[in-house]
């Protein structure tokens, strides 16, 4: 595992809220010069801790879409059953978030469906298929109160 200084953490904090941020500034912030802040921002990337880069997409503004969140119940608890579920997941491309979680269901699903009537759909062919679902509940957003990126808080 690598170890991180305060200035790696600083640049991770920094990036992560700001992935456009020039060299020059990005060095300002940190109190560094630039080559040596940009020697570590690459340090960083090659070592797999800043996979990338991208933009937030108001994806509305495009297609508009309906945020759908389910909970899923597994009719079995295996291996085998995890994976058929997951590779369905993988395949759909409606699925924009999914999380294994513990505490009575096993996954929380986002769908981003053109309709709730296609989200439905959807999920109609899912009970059907090999997927294994005993039981799924349905949450229909409403209207998204907070949505952002995280960035790393850490005292330094």
């Amino acid at each position: 595992m690598m170890k991180l200084d305060r200035y790696d953490l600083k640049i991770l904090d920094i990036l992560s809220r700001d992935g456009r941020i020039t060299k020059s500034k990005l060095a300002a912030a940190i109190n560094l010069s630039v080559s040596p802040c940009w020697e570590r921002v690459k340090r960083l990337e090659n070592a797999g801790i800043i996979q990338g880069y991208s933009a937030r997409i108001d994806t509305d503004v495009l297609v508009p879409r309906n945020p759908v969140w389910v909970q899923i119940e597994l009719k079995q608890h295996n291996a085998d059953s995890f994976a058929r579920f997951e590779a369905l997941v993988m395949q759909t491309p409606e699925v924009t978030e999914c999380v294994a979680v513990g505490g009575g269901v096993d996954y929380l699903v986002k769908f981003e469906a053109r309709t709730i009537d296609s989200y439905q759909r959807l999920m109609d062919k899912w009970l059907v298929s090999d997927a294994g679902i005993e039981r799924y509940f349905t949450y229909i957003v409403t209207k998204t109160v907070k949505q952002e990126s995280i960035g790393i808080d850490i005292d330094v």
